[in-house]
């Protein structure tokens, strides 16, 4: 149904005329919105920084994860250890470190792997193909498939339950914004596929509704002689992404949206020139995103607008929660006009409309104080 927004225009009291830009003197932005950053919106202008808290309780406390505590090597991708999920995504984080002995199915929706580390091989129906460090490996529902590490490999598994996932709207930038789509990698039946071809019992393990069934052949069954179509397993690496940028005004992170489905969205970080404009904001605005949950996984580089984050881990910001930069990103972005002309990160988002349940994960894995890294240093010293 199309959306008939109710319309509003209206400034009141001291404020800016273009949003994220020109900020009247000593205040700070926030913005609310609909759908996202996709729907009409707000801006406030406000005395103090909307995250200059003192105390902070309750179900939208931010949370903060360190995967890298959570990823001990297991052979199939359904043992692999759950983060979080609702009924639109499942994410797990998996690390196989030997070829996986049995083929592997999802019958509940399409999957979609991020390497954060190794490299090795994908064999799958559509054929063979590398991967590296960086990959997004996307893999349609129903495909069978398995890897071999040629180094150990960390993936983030984000599942698209009962769901597809497809590219973005681009609108006036047009289809070859952000990456071309010929970008996007293909396996081959070629000499490696061709050789893993034999006649060894092999079982096939099937998911479906979180359930596993497995199956049984006297034979390999990627045994595909040929294929035609338009549906494909597809492989895209960060470093072909080429991002929206504006040096005149901060864009929103849906500016960056690499994947969609019809209940959450995956964006794609990567390192960017900062804003030039004298007036224009370097940095994220504060914002409250009432619609989505907002989920990052951190792969690598130094994160702009975070504090005590570091490669593996990942952040939480339930629905609700007002948040923006740290206050050490308020020093960056003033030096970005000096020696620092570009953000050096490389981050997944995921934006989810629904909201998310957490998996039990062991002690320590969790940065309890996340939630008080907002704190200015004043407010740190005197709580302290």
């Amino acid at each position: 149904m199309a959306k008939n927004w109710i319309p509003v225009s209206k400034v009141e009291g001291t404020a800016s005329r273009q949003a994220h830009v020109a900020l009247p003197a000593g205040t700070y932005e926030r913005e609310i919105s609909k759908e996202g950053f996709f729907g009409p919106s707000a801006q406030f202008h406000h005395a103090h920084k909307p995250t200059d808290w003192i105390d902070f309780d309750g179900a939208i406390r931010p949370r903060a994860f360190d995967l890298n505590l959570l990823a001990t090597g297991t052979a199939s991708p359904w043992a692999a250890q759950e983060i979080l999920k609702n009924g639109a995504c499942h994410m797990r984080i998996w690390r196989l470190e030997k070829p996986m002995p049995d083929l592997a199915r999802n019958a509940d929706g399409d999957d979609l792997l991020f390497v954060h580390e190794g490299s090795g091989a994908l064999f799958c129906d559509y054929g063979h193909m590398t991967y590296r460090d960086g990959d997004y490996l996307l893999i349609p529902r129903g495909t069978m498939w398995r890897i071999e590490p040629v180094a150990p490999s960390l993936f983030l598994m984000i599942e698209a339950t009962n769901d597809h996932y497809r590219l973005p709207e681009k609108g006036i930038v047009g289809r070859h914004a952000i990456f071309d789509p010929a970008m996007l990698d293909t396996p081959a039946l070629d000499q490696a596929f061709r050789a893993q071809q034999d006649e060894k019992t092999t079982r096939v393990i099937v998911k479906r509704r979180g359930a596993l069934s497995t199956v049984t052949f006297p034979f390999n069954p990627l045994d595909a002689v040929g294929w035609h179509g338009d549906l494909s397993v597809l492989k895209i690496n960060w470093r072909d992404i080429r991002p929206l940028m504006s040096h005149r005004a901060h864009l929103p992170p849906s500016a960056h949206s690499t994947f969609v489905t019809g209940r959450f969205v995956v964006c794609t970080f990567v390192p960017r020139p900062f804003e030039s404009d004298p007036e224009a904001l370097k940095l994220p605005f504060f914002h409250n995103n009432d619609d989505f949950e907002e989920i990052i996984f951190y792969h690598r580089g130094s994160f702009f607008s975070r504090d005590n984050i570091h490669p593996g881990m990942m952040t939480v910001h339930p629905s609700g929660f007002t948040h923006g930069p740290h206050p050490k990103a308020f020093q960056a972005a003033t030096a970005a006009t000096g020696a620092r002309k570009e953000t050096d990160e490389v981050a997944v988002m995921v934006d989810t409309r629904d909201a998310i349940e957490y998996a039990a994960m062991p002690a320590g894995v969790e940065f309890e104080g996340y939630v008080r890294s907002w704190r200015p240093a004043e407010i740190k010293r005197a709580a302290e």
